[in-house]
């Protein structure tokens, strides 16, 4: 058996090493257009602020590595041309001195990954403006970055976040520029305002709502930034973050069948329409593991196990993907952003029926030192409680419980199920009801019955109608900040006043995170009240304050 895999990082080195580990005599080629394969390109951003100080910690399994321990025939700076289907054969070009030449395969790998996106703005060629793909372009960061005064990012997806932060780390002046309202936007809104506060207070300048035109030099070397507003930003360097495009340039001119987006489209076992050729990584359109529907997100993991599962079936092992659900995570200056499966709005895009949770624990028991807070959602199916997906943010632990509810979610497990989980638990690093039992809690009861929520966007957008809000927090809490027109009567106090409460009005009560609210519910619905908790309580409420202000319309200058 020959196998030619096509790029040598993430999917393509694990399908390699797989390979190797399934057959002792296979021939294996991989070919590798840039100078380093399997190199951790998730930790370049980390490498140009500082963080990793050496270049080499970047270099995962280097050519010399793959050779000795697997046998592997690496070729790096050497560019697949063009596949003969036909005659299965590749026509590979060597990059040093241009020479060709033909190499056969029996079956065929394509790992070649997806390209920054470099729109077709004026200046877009401008030697200062960058992006970040291989260690080529972290080299030029890093050089960049020594001695920057002042930087501009364009986009708030995972790669401008972490550039921001950083960026930051340098001591460079950074803005960052988003064309939607909010950063990071896979996840909803509300989720993220955490995480956009956190670099304004580390100093990044935000502007969601923006969008660049054109970038045109500077006088001193630099590049100013010509926003569609109007507004004219100042740089020394310049990062293009605004996405990928899958490289589907050599299995498009094959003939090979390519998805809407432009991902190259495989089955389950990662097999194109060739019954010879695979295709992995953030090149192919694979299928979301919730809905089923066909889908393209270009994460380090999947990758890797796509890899592994082509290289199964190159060699006759029945292997298959169970889908993409999204589950990723971000770091934003103390903050820590991480989701999986379906958001809220990714529900609302497809027409899937949901129900939604909010639940604000600590990472781990209050009364041990070092607890840090987090707010968890948890969407899920109204009818069974399936779980359909969750999001989390704050500060440590968050990635633990999005961890155990991807688990969960892969799982087809329920509502009900987290309610019965049985996580560890010591003061130091959870509680004894954990948050994702919280989260079940919350969620089962609502299906159950047992307290019906509100959601702040409907108290936002007056939907509610003559409901009356009831704020059962203590009076320091309500003069601290409240929903307006909320009458306030503490938890404690509340049998006491019942009288002074409409029977003919319903009544949504709530509390700082919807825990006392939750009490107030089943206590005002026991006296015959029509009582809902607002879920998530207030820190809920002014997350969704938060998220709204940030995407009211940005006003043009006069006269545009």
């Amino acid at each position: 058996m020959k196998v030619v895999i096509i790029g040598a990082v993430a999917g393509g080195a694990s399908a390699a090493a797989r390979a190797r580990r399934l057959d002792e005599s296979a021939e294996i080629v991989l070919i590798e257009r840039g100078a380093d394969p399997s190199f951790a390109n998730c930790g370049m951003p980390y490498y140009i602020g500082g963080e990793i100080e050496s270049r080499e910690k970047l270099i995962v399994t280097s050519a010399g590595m793959l050779h000795d321990r697997y046998r592997l025939d690496v070729r790096v700076r050497q560019e697949a041309l063009r596949i003969d289907r036909q005659a299965k054969t590749v026509r590979v070009r060597r990059l040093e001195n241009g020479a060709e030449y033909d190499e056969s395969y029996d079956k065929l790998i394509l790992s070649p990954g997806a390209a920054p996106i470099r729109p077709e703005l004026p200046g877009i060629d401008h030697p200062k403006v960058y992006t970040l793909r291989n260690l080529d372009d972290a080299d030029l960061l890093h050089a960049a970055t020594m001695g920057a005064k002042r930087a501009v990012i364009v986009g708030g997806g995972f790669i401008g976040v972490e550039m921001a932060e950083n960026l930051v780390r340098r001591g460079v002046e950074t803005t960052l520029i988003e064309r939607n309202d909010q950063i990071l936007t896979p996840w909803d809104a509300e989720m993220v305002a955490p995480a956009a506060a956190a670099l304004r207070s580390a100093g990044v300048t935000l502007k969601l709502g923006a969008e660049a035109e054109a970038f045109e030099p500077q006088d001193d070397g630099g590049v100013t930034v010509a926003l569609k507003s109007g507004e004219q930003l100042s740089a020394d360097f310049v990062v293009m973050c605004i996405g990928v495009r899958p490289e589907n340039a050599l299995a498009k001119a094959a003939g090979l069948a390519i998805g809407e987006r432009g991902g190259i489209r495989v089955d389950e076992t990662m097999r194109t329409d060739d019954p010879d050729i695979y295709a992995v990584g953030d090149a192919v359109e694979t299928f979301d593991s919730v809905t089923g529907k066909p889908t393209q997100i270009p994460l380090a993991g999947p990758a890797n196990r796509q890899g592994r599962i082509a290289a199964d079936n190159c060699f006759g092992r029945e292997s298959r993907y169970r889908g993409t659900q999204g589950t990723a995570i971000v770091g934003a200056c103390g903050v820590t952003a991480a989701m999986t499966g379906l958001s809220e709005k990714a529900c609302r895009r497809l027409g899937v029926a949901f129900e939604k949770v909010y639940v604000h624990p600590a990472s781990n028991a209050g009364y041990y030192p070092g607890a840090e807070g987090m707010t968890l959602k948890l969407v899920f199916d109204p009818e069974n409680g399936r779980v359909l997906g969750a999001q989390g943010v704050g500060g440590k632990g968050v990635d633990k419980r999005i961890d155990v509810l991807a688990m969960a979610l892969q799982a087809g497990m329920t509502v009900y199920d987290l309610e019965e989980s049985e996580l560890c638990y010591a003061p130091q690093y959870g509680s004894a009801k954990d948050p994702v039992n919280m989260l079940g809690f919350v969620a089962a009861g609502l299906l159950r019955g047992d307290h019906p929520v509100e959601h702040a966007h409907r108290l936002l957008d007056c939907e509610l109608g003559d409901s009356f809000v009831l704020d059962v927090r203590s009076p320091g809490e309500h003069a601290a900040g409240a929903v307006p027109g909320a009458t306030n009567i503490n938890i404690d106090e509340l049998r006491e006043r019942l009288g002074e409460l409409p029977k003919d009005r319903r009544i949504v009560a709530y509390c700082k995170v919807g825990m006392r609210g939750y009490l107030a519910t089943r206590l005002l619905r026991q006296h015959g009240f029509d009582a809902v908790n607002l879920s998530g309580g207030f820190t809920k409420y002014e997350r969704f304050v938060a998220a709204r202000a940030e995407a009211t319309p940005k006003m043009a200058p006069s006269g545009r």
